[in-house]
C-alpha cells in the first residue's frame, strides 16, 4: 500500500517531494499568481489568447547554495552570456557591476531567467521556468513578491537535494538491505554498555569491588591501573564511587585525553613497569574488549553489563529514514504498525475518505485483504495486538491465531488443516469467536483436525476421537468415537466421564483467607493503568482477564522482575512502578513454565529430580560393586570410567547436519544404555543401572519401595499423574504439561522455608481434565506448606478452585489494564463489569464456601 500510494517526504525538511514537469511547475505557478491576484484559477490559456494582468513572478535558478568564495568570474560569465541580474543573499543585483563577495562566508546565489506576468504569457512562463530547470540541475524558485516557492523537476528534496528512488514494496521491509536502518541492520536496538551496571553499588570504593566488571582487581594489575586514575583525578581506590565528583566519575567512565603516568610491579617485587599515557575509561574500554574477544564466554560475561537500548539511528524502528519519510494521511508505515488492531482498523476505514480517486482506484483491493484480515484478528480477541509486536513476544495461542488469519484471507478449500490447542491463551469469552471462525475454516470446504481439551471446543467438534485410556504406555488406543454426544456415553473414555458430569473437579469447600500482601503501587508498564496491586500471601491466587488485559505485564514484568531484583539483586529492570511492599517475609521466587527441564538427550527426569544420586548410590553399596571398587559416580553417564565413551554417555550419536536440525541416532558400542559392558554387569536386584533407567516410574517404585529417599520422590510423580514416564526418557520428548509437572514434583521434595512465592502462566495448557485435578491437588500441597502461588489462568476449574482471584480488564490494549474485580470466586462472580465473573457464575454458588484463616500444613481442601 504504502509503494503504490504513498507520498516521500524529505527525512530534514519535511516537504514533500515529488517530480513534476516544465509544464506542471508553470501551471502551479499560474496557479499561484491567479490566488495571489484574488482571482480563481482559469484552466489552460488557448493559444492567441490574452488574459488579464495577474501578479509578476521572478523566476530564479538556484545556482550557489551555502558556497564560501567570490564568485567574480561566475558574475562576468553570466553578463557574458547575457544575463543581466542575479539574487545574491536575497539581494538583486546586475551582473555589470561590480559585486564584492567575502571569500571566507557562505553565500546564495540566483540566476534571474525572467520576469513576467504568467497570466499574460503562460509560454514565456514555461520557457523561463525550462531555461531555470536545466541551469539548475532540476530546480527553479518562484518568487512571488516576498514569497518565493522552490519547485523540483526530479524525485528530490528542492532543499537539500536527497533524491528518492521508486518506491517499491521491499523499501518498507527491515528484514531486506533496502529497507533496514543501516546501523542496527533493521533489529531496531543495539547493546550499550550501562555505566549503571558496571558499577551497581555507589555505596563501595574501587578496593571494595565497585567495579562490577572486574574481580579480585586490588592486587592485580587492573587494580594498579585503576589506583593511577584515581590518584590522577584526586582520589583513591578507598574512595566510595558516591563521594566522586562529576567529573571524575565521567574520567573514571569515559577516560580522558590527560596523560597519566601509571607505574605496575608484580607481588613479589621482581618486575617493575612505568609508562606514560591516556585512560580510555571503563566504557570504551568495554566496548574494545567487546569487539575483539574470540571468546563466547567472555562475550557472555560482558553482556551482562550491557543494556538493550533503541538504535540511536532509527529510533527503535528499523526502517532508514527516506522509508519513514513516505506518508499515507500523515502517517508513517511505522505509525501505522505501532497502532493495535482495533485501532488500525478504525484508521484504514477512515483512510478511504481521505484518498483521491486515484488513489483509491490503486488502493482499493489492499485495502480490502488489509481490512478482512484486521478484523479476522478482532474477532478471535487479537484486537489489543500492535502489528509491530515482536514475534518471540507472543504467545503459542497468539501465533496460531495469527497463522489462522493468512489462511482465512487466502479462502482456500480442500485443505486439511491441523491444529494444536487453538484455545491456548484464551479467555472464554474469545473462545467462543475462534470455535465460529473454526467452523467458517470448514465451511469453505476444509477439513480441520484440532488437537484440544478445552470442553467447549470437544462438544463444538463434528466428530471426537479419544484416545486413552490413560498416559504413555498406559495409552494408545482409541476409546470412543463419535459424536460429543456419544463420547459422554462410553464408560471406557475419561474424556465422556468429564463431559456427562461423573467426574468433576470441585471447588473446595474452604478457602483460605490471607492477612498478608505484596503491595505494588502506581504500576503502569505497557497498559497498565497506574494501578494499586495487592497481592495475597499464603494462598493460591488466580489472576485472571482477557487476552491482553495486563495480566503478564503485572504478574511477570512488574512483581517478578520487582522480585528478583530485590531477594538476588538481578540486573533485569522491573516494569514502571511506584514501590512494593511486603506485610511478611518473601525468600525466594520461582517461575514454575512449561518450559523443558533440558535440552538435550542427556537430561532425564531421574537427573532432574535428583531421584538418580540415591539410586547411584544404591548401586555403589552392591556387593559387586564393593568388590570391584565402584563408587557412586561410576553408575553416572555424565564422568569418564562406567560411560560408553563412544556416545559419551548419552545413547546417541549426534550428527551434524549443518543447514539442517541434527539428527540423533542409536550408539552401535553400548545400543543406547549409555554405560559400558563392565559397568552393566553390576545389578541390584537383577536389573542393571540401563534397565532401571528404562524403567517407568510406577515401576521404580516397586523396585525400590525399601528405599524411603527413593520411593518418596517416586511417590509424588505417580501423584502428580506421571507414573507412566520412564526415568531415564529424554526431556527433548516430554510434553510441556510432563516437564511443568517434573519442576512441581522437585519442589515438593525440597525442605523449603515456607516463604517461597511460585508464579505459573497458564500451567494447565496442554492437560486433560483429569491432569487439571492432579495439578490442583499439587498447587494445593504447595500452599499447604505455606508458600503463595500466583497463576495466570483462563481455565475455570482452576480459577473456581483459587482462594483469591485478581480480575483485570475490562478489555485487552488500552481498554483494559485496570483490575475490574477481586476477592474469592464468589466475590468475584458477583461483579456484574467482569467477564470472567459472568462465566465463573455457573460454576460457583453464592455463599456456597466458607472463608477460613488458613494455617501452615492445613490445605483446606475436601
Amino acid at each position: 500500500l504504502f509503494a503504490r500510494i504513498g507520498v516521500p517526504h524529505c527525512p530534514a525538511h519535511g516537504i514533500k517531494i515529488e517530480s513534476q514537469s516544465p509544464d506542471r511547475i508553470a501551471e502551479s505557478i499560474l496557479e499561484r499568481a491567479q490566488k495571489a491576484a484574488g482571482r480563481p484559477h482559469e484552466e489552460r490559456q488557448t493559444p492567441g489568447e490574452v488574459r488579464e494582468e495577474g501578479t509578476q513572478v521572478t523566476i530564479l535558478a538556484p545556482l550557489i547554495r551555502q558556497k564560501k568564495g567570490t564568485y567574480g568570474q561566475l558574475f562576468a560569465d553570466l553578463n557574458a552570456e547575457g544575463f543581466s541580474r542575479v539574487r545574491v543573499n536575497g539581494e538583486i543585483r546586475r551582473t555589470d557591476e561590480k559585486i564584492d563577495l567575502d571569500r571566507y562566508k557562505k553565500h546564495d546565489i540566483d540566476l534571474v531567467m525572467d520576469r513576467l506576468d504568467p497570466c499574460q504569457d503562460r509560454a514565456r512562463l514555461v520557457e523561463a521556468v525550462e531555461n531555470a530547470l536545466s541551469r539548475a540541475e532540476g530546480l527553479v524558485i518562484a518568487l512571488f513578491g516576498d514569497h518565493e516557492q522552490l519547485y523540483s523537476s526530479k524525485m528530490a528534496c528542492p532543499v537539500c537535494g536527497m533524491a528518492f528512488e521508486e518506491l517499491q514494496p521491499r523499501m518498507f521491509s527491515f528484514n531486506t538491505p533496502f529497507g533496514a536502518c543501516e546501523v542496527c541492520d533493521g533489529l531496531g536496538i543495539k547493546m550499550e554498555f550501562d555505566p549503571e551496571l558496571i558499577i551497581p553499588d555507589k555505596e563501595l570504593c574501587i578496593a571494595d569491588g565497585a567495579v562490577a566488571l572486574y574481580r579480585n582487581i586490588i592486587d592485580g594489575w587492573r587494580g594498579q591501573h585503576l589506583a593511577a586514575v584515581a590518584k590522577h583525578f584526586g582520589f583513591d581506590i578507598f574512595t566510595p564511587i558516591k563521594d566522586l565528583s562529576q567529573e571524575q566519575f565521567s574520567a573514571l567512565m569515559y577516560g580522558s585525553d590527560q596523560r597519566i603516568q601509571f607505574s605496575m610491579s608484580m607481588k613479589n617485587g621482581d618486575a617493575y613497569w612505568q609508562h606514560n599515557g591516556q585512560w580510555e575509561g571503563l566504557v570504551p574500554q568495554s566496548i574494545r574488549l567487546y569487539g575483539q574477544t574470540a571468546s563466547d564466554y567472555r562475550r557472555e560475561e560482558l553482556e551482562r553489563f550491557m543494556r538493550v537500548l533503541p538504535c540511536p539511528a532509527c529510533g527503535g524502528k528499523r526502517l532508514k529514514d527516506k522509508v519513514l519519510a513516505v506518508k499515507i494521511a500523515e502517517k508513517s508505515i511505522v505509525d501505522v504498525t505501532d497502532l493495535s488492531v482495533s485501532e488500525s482498523q478504525a484508521f484504514f476505514a477512515r483512510l478511504g475518505q481521505r484518498l483521491t480517486e486515484k488513489e483509491q482506484e490503486i488502493a482499493r483491493q489492499v485495502l480490502k485483504e488489509i481490512s478482512s484480515r484486521l478484523g479476522f484478528l478482532e474477532h478471535v480477541g487479537l484486537g489489543y495486538l500492535n502489528l509491530s509486536r515482536n514475534a518471540g513476544t507472543l504467545s503459542g495461542g497468539e501465533a496460531q491465531r495469527i497463522r489462522l488469519a493468512t489462511q482465512i484471507g487466502s479462502n482456500l478449500t480442500g485443505v486439511l488443516y491441523v491444529l494444536d490447542e487453538p484455545s491456548i491463551g484464551l479467555h472464554q469469552r474469545d473462545n467462543a469467536r475462534l470455535i465460529e471462525t473454526l467452523k467458517k475454516l470448514r465451511d469453505l470446504g476444509n477439513t480441520l483436525i484440532v488437537v484440544e481439551h478445552d470442553e467447549e471446543t470437544i462438544r463444538a467438534a463434528d466428530h471426537v476421537l479419544d484416545i486413552g485410556p490413560g498416559a504413555g504406555i498406559h495409552g494408545g488406543y482409541v476409546v470412543a468415537e463419535g459424536r460429543p454426544e456419544e463420547i459422554e456415553a462410553s464408560p471406557a473414555s475419561l474424556t465422556g466421564q468429564y463431559l456427562c458430569g461423573k467426574k468433576r473437579i470441585d471447588p473446595p469447600a474452604e478457602r483460605r483467607k490471607s492477612s498478608s500482601f505484596i503491595r505494588l503501587t502506581g504500576c503502569r508498564e505497557n497498559n497498565l493503568q497506574n494501578i494499586d496491586a495487592a497481592i495475597p500471601l499464603g494462598v493460591f491466587t488466580a489472576v485472571t482477564g482477557v487476552s491482553g488485559s495486563g495480566k503478564s505485564t503485572l504478574i511477570y514484568d512488574t512483581l517478578y522482575r520487582a522480585l528478583m531484583k530485590k531477594i538476588y539483586r538481578s540486573s533485569a529492570e522491573p516494569g514502571q512502578f511506584d514501590s512494593m511492599a511486603f506485610d511478611s517475609e518473601v525468600d525466594k521466587v520461582i517461575v514454575i513454565d512449561q518450559s523443558p527441564i533440558g535440552r538435550t538427550p542427556r537430561s532425564n527426569p531421574a537427573t532432574y529430580t535428583k531421584i538418580f544420586d540415591p539410586i547411584r548410590q544404591a548401586f555403589a553399596e552392591t556387593k559387586e560393586a564393593k568388590v570391584r571398587g565402584y563408587k557412586a559416580g561410576r553408575f553416572s553417564f555424565n564422568l569418564r570410567g562406567g560411560r560408553c565413551e563412544a556416545c559419551q554417555g548419552d545413547g546417541l550419536i549426534k550428527i551434524e547436519m549443518n543447514f539442517l536440525p541434527d539428527v540423533y541416532i542409536e550408539c552401535e558400542e553400548c545400543k543406547g544404555s549409555r554405560y559400558n559392558r563392565e559397568t552393566l554387569e553390576v545389578r541390584y536386584k537383577d536389573r542393571s543401572i540401563a534397565e532401571v533407567l528404562d524403567m517407568t516410574v510406577e515401576e521404580a517404585r516397586e523396585h525400590f519401595q525399601n528405599i524411603p529417599t527413593i520411593k518418596s520422590k517416586l511417590d509424588t510423580l505417580v501423584g502428580v499423574g506421571l507414573g507412566y514416564i520412564k526415568l531415564g526418557q529424554s526431556s527433548t520428548t516430554l510434553s510441556g504439561g510432563e516437564a511443568q509437572r517434573i519442576k512441581l514434583t522437585r519442589e515438593l521434595a525440597k525442605r523449603g522455608t515456607g516463604r517461597t512465592v511460585y508464579l505459573l502462566d497458564e500451567p494447565t495448557t496442554g492437560l486433560h481434565f483429569d491432569d487439571v485435578k492432579k495439578l490442583i491437588s499439587v498447587l494445593d500441597d504447595l500452599v499447604a506448606r505455606g508458600n503463595s502461588v500466583v497463576v495466570i489462568e483462563h481455565n475455570l476449574d482452576v480459577i473456581k478452585c483459587a482462594d483469591y482471584i485478581i480480575d483485570m480488564g475490562p478489555e485487552g490494549g488500552s481498554a483494559g489494564g485496570r483490575i475490574v474485580a477481586q476477592g474469592t470466586p464468589e466475590e468475584v462472580a458477583a461483579v456484574e463489569g467482569s467477564h470472567t465473573g459472568m462465566y465463573l457464575r455457573t460454576r460457583v454458588g453464592s455463599g456456597a464456601m466458607k472463608r477460613i484463616a488458613g494455617k501452615k500444613g492445613k490445605s483446606g481442601r475436601a
